[in-house]
């Protein structure tokens, strides 16, 4: 077990003596690290540091904080196995996906930023104007488990890119790879002060992170609950944030589709990460007369996806991150089954001689009702709702009739009309016959599902304000 009971404050490791939180393995429930359940007066020192260094860090010039980028982006590279395996064994992903997304994706994203970053107009002229983009100021970044270190980058590196100072407060449920984080951009030649870390609970770390007058900007990602309590108080004081947050995405099959793959390309994406995914097509529209071949595509591919030991190289599907989560996961299985829709694969029990840990059964449901609780509520774990439909219409209708709008998908035998379909849906982003992820490209959400953008360009004017120079 490893002892991280440490905050990372002003380029320091700082002891906590006070009470901490333990870390489960996923697999097995056992308790694998502990870190600290910091209080208020903690994350105010975090915070006056970052306050302090803020003036310093913002005048640096493009050249200085690219350097440090380099230099985290090679740390991470160098610590690509180290990483996969850590959140493995917290979040349980295989060892296989944990490698190329939870361990690349990091290191894909800096270097996105890298490229991007020497080209970026920080300041132009308009007529008689001189407009300048100038770092927010000090900002606190609350992460969410799933995606723990990639969802930590996508706010810390263009945080530093644009020259703010920041305060993270990771989830005390997956925060082994912050601390890798930290670790690293200690041995950079980052200022002290600029980058801080506390561990602890959201009623007192988190609380005072979003509250406090010197935090300019709160970046969020997690539950929409806890994203409306952030924007409340953040409007208190006129905070600038940034709110990534739910998603019930729709995957839309059209009736000339090429079924097989867009079944299987649903199912792919639904249970990646064991569903514990906010962009997850956990509602599959099928037309009407295609719904019972639909379904048993389904179950054929959820057969494949052979859950077990995340570390082990053949596992397909892990547990989930914590015994809350599987509880309410398991919750929604017997809520479906209640509220009358076909249970297809899957089911509430554990799979066999997996009764350790966090396992759940992937689990298909047909004939789900687009009004039902089970089709309207973020679930987040591997659990996929197959919903029929009448006409191009009616799906629109459907896809369009949450509250959520993060992510969907479009599948047609013709492009064009695939594109045209996906114009219609009200979401930050539509995969049109499984095209590729693009980190340069905007994410974030419509409605309930957040306010704000990350990746690319977008996401380093987040953490920018602009200024006019009237000449």
């Amino acid at each position: 077990m490893k002892n991280l009971n440490k905050n990372y404050i002003n380029g320091e490791w700082v002891e906590w003596r006070g009470d901490t939180i333990d870390v489960n393995e996923a697999a097995t429930g056992d308790v694998i690290a502990k870190v600290p359940a910091s209080g208020r007066a903690v994350m105010e020192q975090a915070i006056e540091s970052a306050q302090s260094a803020f003036e310093s860090w913002s005048e640096t010039s493009l050249d200085q904080r690219i350097k440090v980028i380099e230099q985290l982006h090679a740390g991470l590279k160098e610590r690509a196995a180290e990483i996969a395996e850590t959140v493995s064994r917290e979040v349980g992903m295989p060892i296989k996906l944990a490698t190329g997304i939870q361990a690349g994706l990091p290191a894909t994203v800096t270097g996105s930023y890298l490229k991007m970053l020497p080209d970026f107009p920080f300041s132009e002229q308009v007529g008689n104007s001189e407009v300048q983009k100038v770092p927010v100021g000090v900002v606190g970044c609350i992460t969410p488990w799933n995606y723990p270190l990639h969802q930590v980058i996508l706010k810390v590196v263009p945080a530093l890119a644009a020259g703010c100072t920041i305060v993270l407060k990771p989830s005390e449920i997956a925060p082994m790879s912050a601390y890798i984080l930290a670790d690293i951009l200690d041995g950079t030649d980052l200022p002290k002060g600029v980058f801080n870390m506390v561990c602890g609970l959201g009623e007192d770390a988190g609380d005072t992170l979003i509250k406090h007058p010197a935090v300019r900007m709160v970046s969020f990602t997690g539950s929409t609950r806890t994203g409306s309590l952030i924007a409340h108080a953040a409007a208190d004081d006129f905070k600038r944030f940034a709110l990534e947050m739910g998603g019930k995405s729709a995957s839309v099959i059209l009736p000339d589709a090429d079924l097989k793959a867009a079944v299987k390309g649903t199912v792919n994406n639904c249970l990646l990460n064991s569903g514990q995914t906010c962009t997850a097509l956990t509602r599959m529209l099928v037309p009407a007369d295609l719904h019972d071949e639909a379904c048993e595509l389904a179950a054929e591919a959820v057969g494949k996806m052979t859950p077990g030991n995340p570390l082990e190289e053949t596992t397909r599907l892990g547990p989930l991150a914590s015994a809350q989560q599987r509880d309410k996961v398991i919750d929604y299985i017997k809520l479906g089954i209640e509220e009358g829709a076909t249970l297809v694969t899957g089911g509430p029990e554990a799979p066999d001689g997996l009764e350790a840990g966090y396992f759940v059964k992937a689990t298909v449901f047909g004939n789900v009702k687009p009004g039902s609780r089970l089709a309207q509520e973020e679930i987040f774990g591997p659990v996929l709702c197959i919903i029929p439909y009448q006409d191009e219409k009616d799906a629109i209708r459907i896809a369009n009739g949450t509250d959520f709008g993060l992510s969907g998908a479009v599948w047609s035998g013709d492009q064009d009309n695939a594109k045209k379909i996906a114009g219609k849906l009200r979401t930050g982003q539509v995969f049109v016959n499984g095209g590729a992820f693009n980190p340069l490209a905007p994410f974030g959400g419509f409605g309930h599902s957040g306010i704000g953008r990350e990746f690319g360009k977008w996401g380093l004017e987040e953490f920018l304000e602009v200024r006019s120079l009237q000449l």
